[in-house]
């Protein structure tokens, strides 16, 4: 296999990641909220899951409270990401999001122990700091946060949460931790649903509901397998550099379609927490890479 294809594939799947901003605005043009997104697209790919995981039970059961975190954080991730993108501003939501250098130092810390050394506090310090900048800076007061950027930081922590457990559970193959986080989007959403968060706008098209269908089997989980498999074939610390594609797609392809280009305050604060990924990286690159961290799924 040529050394080029893991890398071709992560930036092919970190651009498809970082793309999702644009049917995701499309679904919420026609009043199809976070809850019913994500129960459309991931809770797709989740119904195929569940026969899946029915079959390879012997795989996970003995495991099955981790299992259950995993659900409830991979589908929580997806949920808040997806409702933050429907209803927010894309830059602000995206370098929110990436806060995960951030949660995963935290994260690391409480539960597997892992020691805080100069670089990861060096990188928790710029994401904290450029978090700050992005929600306004010294004018934050004037510009508080709202639902969109609560629910960009909750997606956040989620997502390092379930990539913190995903990495403890050594002994649970991969594509069964994959196929439970699907499973936790079907759940998180149906629940929603069904008591009333994120209503079934009225008069929207049948095709739009088979696009949204289609999104998640198709987009969302090709995108998921990308990079896993890419990531799987990479060093640690290289593939960490180029997930950050994504934000970077994400925020350029936006400013380039709506003419909206980011505040100085959003650039200087996006450019703390890139500098935060960049150490986490760099941290990576010296220590045996760790099974599989997960991007969104």
């Amino acid at each position: 296999m040529s050394p080029l294809l893991p890398l071709v594939v992560l930036l092919a799947a970190s651009s498809l990641w970082g793309l999702t901003w644009m049917p995701l605005k499309h679904f919420g043009e026609f009043g199809i909220e976070g809850p019913l997104v994500t129960l459309g697209a991931h809770g797709s790919v989740g119904l195929v899951a569940l026969p899946f995981l029915a079959w390879r039970r012997r795989g996970w059961l003995e495991h099955w409270r981790g299992m259950l975190v995993l659900l409830v954080f991979g589908g929580l991730a997806n949920l808040a990401f997806a409702s933050a993108m429907v209803i927010g501003d894309v830059t602000r939501v995206m370098v929110l999001f990436y806060l995960l250098p951030a949660w995963g130092v935290l994260g690391g810390r409480l539960f597997l122990r892992e020691r805080v050394d100069g670089l990861r506090a060096a990188s928790l310090g710029f994401a904290l700091l450029g978090a700050f900048f992005v929600l306004g800076g010294l004018d934050i007061r004037s510009s508080a946060p709202g639902l969109a950027e609560f629910a960009a930081l909750l997606a956040g922590f989620s997502l390092a949460a379930n990539n913190v457990l995903f990495r403890s559970m050594q002994s649970v193959n991969v594509p069964n931790k994959v196929a439970m986080n699907f499973v936790g989007c079907l759940v998180w959403a149906s629940v929603l649903v069904a008591t009333g968060v994120g209503s079934v706008p009225p008069a929207v098209p049948t095709e739009v509901w088979l696009e949204l269908c289609a999104f998640g089997v198709f987009w969302i989980l090709l995108a998921t397998l990308g990079t896993l498999w890419a990531v799987h074939h990479m060093e640690a610390g290289r593939s960490s550099v180029l997930i950050i594609m994504e934000l970077l797609t994400a925020v350029g392809t936006f400013a380039w379609a709506t003419g909206k280009l980011p505040s100085a305050s959003e650039w200087f604060g996006g450019a703390l927490i890139i500098v935060s990924a960049l150490c986490e990286a760099r941290r990576a690159g010296r220590i045996a890479p760790s099974p599989l961290p997960l991007t969104h799924a």
